[in-house]
């Protein structure tokens, strides 16, 4: 089973090139890992994590979901300041397979932090939409990232610019530590 997880960041501009980008690597892990059963690990997040998952469920309809809460659900949909972001939030947590409880956190980037690492934990590849840069705050996309290369997971990664920083590698893909499967 090829358990996919989820991280990027939550402003994401262009998305019809990043997700040019998602099904381009979608089909490298296809070609990568042929035959194996789909999951996602997503914590639901608005920008990345939904543009993704729409993406996986396109191309994989039958992929299971794994939710990691950073936040108890009533304080965590005070992240989503639009309604209708509200409600799709609800909507994918009614679809999820599994969630998974947050551990305590001390602050609110540390409760983003351990979402991370739950993902990390739960997942045996990770698909990323991401600038490059350093993390702005703790359990920031470039965080994530790092301790996933720390761990030496797979990483397909589609250049994703953010509100600050777009970038002119929109929506081209790397792979890391695909060994020869690619």
């Amino acid at each position: 089973m090829i358990t996919i997880g989820i991280t990027g960041h939550r402003f994401i501009l262009e998305t019809d090139l990043l997700r040019a980008g998602v099904f381009s690597a979608l089909k490298q892990v296809d070609t990568a890992f042929p035959g194996e059963e789909w999951q996602m690990v997503s914590s639901l997040a608005e920008g990345a994590d939904r543009l993704v998952m729409d993406c996986i469920w396109q191309h994989r309809p039958d992929t299971r979901l794994i939710v990691p809460l950073p936040l108890e659900v009533e304080d965590y949909e005070q992240d989503f300041p639009d309604p209708d972001s509200v409600k799709d939030f609800r909507r994918l947590l009614q679809l999820a397979d599994k969630v998974l409880t947050p551990p305590p956190a001390s602050t609110r980037n540390e409760a983003y932090y351990l979402a991370g690492i739950s993902m990390l934990a739960h997942s045996n590849l990770v698909l990323a939409l991401w600038d490059g840069e350093t993390a702005r705050s703790r359990g920031g996309t470039g965080d994530i990232v790092n301790i996933a290369r720390q761990r030496e997971l797979p990483l397909a990664w589609v250049h994703c610019g953010n509100a600050v920083s777009l970038g002119e590698n929109q929506g081209e893909v790397s792979f890391e530590g695909f060994k020869n499967n690619l």
